[in-house]
């Protein structure tokens, strides 16, 4: 679900494309409903493509937002974004996830987030988890649960020409025209 929604640097909130274009995406703001071109020159970015730095690997957007959703048990952030300051961002973070880069991560990448999921929250849109990753779950579970036997498929036979068939073809293609050469010869002759 993420991968459809955008963040537009310069534009306030989310957008969610709605249709694309020659050399624009048509994007649409998830507050106001509002339709606006995004052109080539703008820095967009989904959602889904977004990662927290921890000091191990990187956490996808998706994974950080269902655990605010799940410490807020599905209400709006708790702090006040607008007055924390930056050690009770970095602390909210710290309890989602311990173990985040502190140097790599700024306190405006957190506020962002947090104001993110508060958008995203008015919208509607509470599942965050990638299509894709519920199907192959869907999927898992279903193999797991039936496991049908594999049917043997017949095998098809090729019969090779005779040898005898293939030569005599060769040669009707091998031999060459000789009325042609003949006629090119005589105009020549002519002029």
């Amino acid at each position: 679900m993420l991968k459809k929604i955008l963040s537009v640097s310069g534009k306030p909130g989310l957008y969610q494309m709605v249709s694309q274009g020659k050399n624009m995406l048509i994007i649409e703001s998830l507050t106001d409903k509002k339709r606006i071109p995004a052109y080539a020159r703008d820095k967009v970015i989904s959602l889904g493509d977004i990662a927290i730095y921890t000091n191990e690997k990187e956490v996808p957007l998706y994974e950080v937002l269902s655990s605010v959703k799940q410490k807020e048990g599905g209400q709006k952030v708790s702090i006040e974004l607008s007055k924390a300051s930056p050690d009770e961002l970095r602390a909210y973070l710290a309890e989602l996830l311990p173990d985040f880069d502190r140097e790599r991560v700024y306190p405006t990448d957190i506020k962002r987030l947090l104001t993110w999921y508060n958008l995203l929250l008015e919208a509607g849109i509470t599942e965050y988890e990638p299509q894709e990753e519920k199907q192959e779950k869907k999927e898992e579970t279903a193999e797991t649960a039936v496991e049908e036997p594999k049917k043997a498929t017949p095998q098809k036979t090729v019969r090779a020409k005779s040898t005898a068939a293939a030569s005599t073809t060769a040669k009707k293609q091998a031999t060459p025209k000789k009325a042609t050469a003949a006629k090119t010869t005589q105009r020549t002759r002519q002029k």
